[in-house]
């Protein structure tokens, strides 16, 4: 059934349609070309906004405030101290927005897998297709290169059209948790200067005694780095499931890991720079992060979201990641 596609979708390449598939004209370089010159009016902008021009046109935007009013409203309707209202909104917003997301995110690249076999036929076959059209009509290995991969791309968004799961629809997660986490913590920070728009001075005098244990000043640092340290330690763990859970990656993907580890361990002197309000958040946001990734590799909750099996699904997840952490991490010698 399966491949029913690859070879129906081969044999419609006939001699004239590959003949017709050449390489793409591209436009001839431009030697000794220069990059144009910053326009006048936006160097003139540059300097009028300054440094601290665009940030404050960002902790004054209305997705900020709504931030602000989200905050303010799960604080007068719980009447938890500041902590908890934080810690609550971050709890929330994770749980309602970010898991069906990411959900989602495994649903599409679950499907992706599944579609691997389909493809790497479809592959060989439009390979010996694209040999013996090139034998034919004496095409160079360019050509014979371009007129692959164009039709090769072709059917593969055909596969992925046809079972609406185009890798790109994977990303959705990144697009809506990344400005979530910026808004909610220029959020945190207007609170903690007393800047914000809505209540700004009480709601920063409140949070002088809004703490709790080691940080009881939300406006203050945390002077023991308790917060920054828990934040780059559980983003570590993150990146090193995820770096667990792929075997063999690609070189990309190896240079990704490793710069979002760099990323994590900046994370710990930036968050000591910072008021406990913004590294409890982080913090919150972070452990949460890292309770949906688990969550998502049990296979109940999996069945739940209707997340189709792939081979590299396991009956034993947990079991299997701690085998691979402990063969890791504490057998290397």
């Amino acid at each position: 059934m399966l491949c029913r596609l690859g070879a129906w979708s081969v044999r419609q390449i006939s001699a004239a349609q590959l003949r017709a598939s050449g390489p793409p004209l591209l436009p001839a370089p431009t030697i000794g070309a220069q990059r144009p010159a910053l326009p006048v009016w936006s160097v003139a902008s540059v300097s009028a906004v300054g440094a601290s021009g665009w940030y404050e046109a960002l902790a004054a935007s209305a997705p900020v405030r709504a931030a602000e009013e989200a905050l303010l409203a799960a604080h007068a309707a719980t009447g938890l101290p500041w902590w908890g209202s934080i810690l609550l909104t971050t709890v929330a917003l994770r749980g309602a927005v970010t898991l069906p997301l990411a959900a989602y995110q495994h649903y599409v690249l679950a499907k992706v897998e599944n579609l691997q076999p389909e493809i790497k036929s479809i592959a060989s076959r439009l390979n010996q297709e694209v040999a013996l059209r090139a034998n034919q009509f004496g095409w160079s290995k360019r050509v014979a290169r371009l007129t692959y991969l164009r039709n090769m791309k072709r059917l593969v968004s055909e596969l992925y059209v046809r079972d609406n799961c185009h890798p790109f629809k994977a990303t959705v997660l990144v697009w809506v948790q990344l400005p979530m986490w910026i808004f909610m913590s220029v959020a945190l920070r207007n609170f903690s200067t007393g800047t914000a728009h809505s209540e700004g001075l009480s709601v920063q005098e409140q949070f002088t005694t809004g703490g709790v244990l080691w940080f009881p000043d939300l406006t203050a640092l945390d002077s023991t780095w308790i917060l920054p340290v828990s934040v780059g330690v559980i983003n570590l763990l993150i990146v090193e499931i995820f770096a667990l859970q792929k075997a063999g990656m690609s070189r990309f993907q190896i240079y990704i890991t490793h710069f979002v580890r760099t990323l994590s361990v900046l994370m710990i002197p930036i968050a000591a720079t910072v008021p406990s309000s913004l590294a409890l958040y982080w913090l919150c946001s972070s452990f949460m992060g890292l309770s949906q990734n688990l969550l998502l590799r049990s296979p109940g909750f999996r069945r739940l979201c209707r997340i189709p099996l792939t081979k590299s699904d396991s009956d034993t997840p947990y079991k299997d990641l701690f085998a691979a952490f402990y063969t890791k991490f504490l057998l290397r010698k």
